[in-house]
């Protein structure tokens, strides 16, 4: 084996072994979830609930904000209040959510745009009569009865931000494409946080349906113009000592949107949010919690590690490919390693399908998910020229009830 190959087949192995391990969590995640036994999370039933502020960030809402706030006020006692923040509005949000019950403050500031910004307005307007627990909702997401109650108890219970179950789902009649999408986000923020909260580990924050205590939300990094807000806090907060909870029996949905172009940017601003975190912080953050010995920022830390599952797939089929066209000239060790990657992957995405995918997705959809993966390929090549970096709003007026 002359200089070259052993380079390219050392190369190969590192991106192999690499992927391996990303798969293994996957699965790891996956069995955990489908496992039965009982879930290793904290008891909120017997805890008293603490008065919550539940937080609305909104910004050109006239639309679709009424009934998230009377989803909302259903969920409110005599002791708490509900705040939207209306961030720099060209509509009539504002005059819409007092309409409807909610305490309103308006932002405007062009120069600072984000929902972190929003966020962070929202929090020192509540700092006059702090609640115990502030509960964020976004203004286009629908919450499930007694949502915010186990919200407020869990938060209370483990004095540490909770995560709620947000589902977002396809519009009615949607494609194979959108229905692929639905199913891995129920992949994303139902199975693999799952997974890890029936083990004892947290999870990432999903940017609505999340309650902080107030003694921690107060100082937390929120004015934020980051694209991925939420994961970018999350982290930060479990550096700090106080990961995410998942709370997974308060439910919060959504609807992708129905346009498009709404489609594109909104998975633009996610994915090239997540990979850029991957890229900045990911493996720095895993080594940091190795050398303190913290297991559950390690975890968190491998959980964010894991790509998109279409940016997943796809980098296995790529690396899987490469490394049969060099095994004839290499050690083969490259080919074994993202092979069996690869297999863990599809096997860890079929298990997670049978049990909480059949009802969205077909098993003939399901067998196009590797085409589906190859066409956002554009998508994360322009990563390498133009990553997006800047917050962008995902237009919700064509968004159906």
């Amino acid at each position: 084996m002359n200089t070259a190959i052993l380079a390219l087949d050392i190369a190969l192995s590192v991106i192999g072994m690499g992927l391996l391990v990303l798969a293994l969590v996957l699965l790891i995640q996956v069995l955990a979830a489908v496992w039965p036994g009982q879930t290793r999370g904290t008891a909120f039933d017997d805890v008293r609930r603490p008065p919550i502020a539940v937080l609305v960030p909104a910004h050109d809402e006239e639309l679709g904000i009424e009934p998230v706030l009377a989803a909302v006020r259903a969920g409110l006692t005599a002791q708490d209040r509900v705040l939207v923040v209306a961030d720099n509005c060209t509509d009539n949000t504002a005059a819409v959510a007092r309409a409807a019950g909610a305490e309103v403050v308006e932002r405007f500031d062009t120069s600072l745009v984000g929902k972190g910004y929003a966020l962070d307005f929202g929090i020192r307007h509540l700092a006059a009569r702090a609640p115990d627990v502030v509960i964020v909702i976004d203004a286009d997401c629908l919450v499930e009865a007694d949502a915010l109650d186990r919200l407020a108890r869990s938060c209370k219970a483990s004095a540490r931000p909770v995560q709620a179950l947000y589902l977002m789902h396809a519009p009615p009649h949607a494609g194979s494409k959108q229905r692929i999408a639905e199913f891995a986000w129920i992949v994303k923020n139902q199975v693999r946080a799952l997974g890890y909260h029936r083990l004892g580990l947290p999870c990432q924050l999903m940017g609505t349906g999340m309650a902080f205590p107030w003694a921690i939300l107060e100082r937390a990094p929120v004015a934020s113009g980051h694209i991925v807000e939420d994961l970018q806090l999350g982290l930060d907060l479990a550096e700090a000592g106080t990961p995410p909870v998942f709370c997974p029996e308060a439910v919060v949905r959504s609807s992708f949107p129905a346009r498009t172009d709404s489609q594109e940017t909104q998975r633009t601003r996610w994915e090239h949010g997540h990979l850029g975190v991957i890229a900045k912080i990911g493996p720095k953050l895993l080594m940091s919690a190795l050398r303190r010995g913290d297991m559950r920022l390690a975890a968190m830390a491998l959980d964010v590690c894991v790509p998109p599952i279409a940016a997943l797939i796809l980098a296995l089929l790529m690396s899987t490919t490469v490394a049969a066209l060099v095994a004839p000239l290499g050690s083969g060790v490259p080919l074994v390693l993202s092979g069996t990657a690869l297999g863990l992957v599809v096997a860890a995405i079929a298990i997670a399908w049978h049990r909480f995918g059949r009802a969205v997705v077909s098993f003939t959809d399901l067998m196009g998910a590797p085409l589906y993966a190859m066409r956002k390929a554009p998508l994360y090549a322009r990563m390498l020229g133009r990553r997006q970096t800047e917050w962008v709003r995902t237009r919700r007026d064509d968004r159906p009830n």
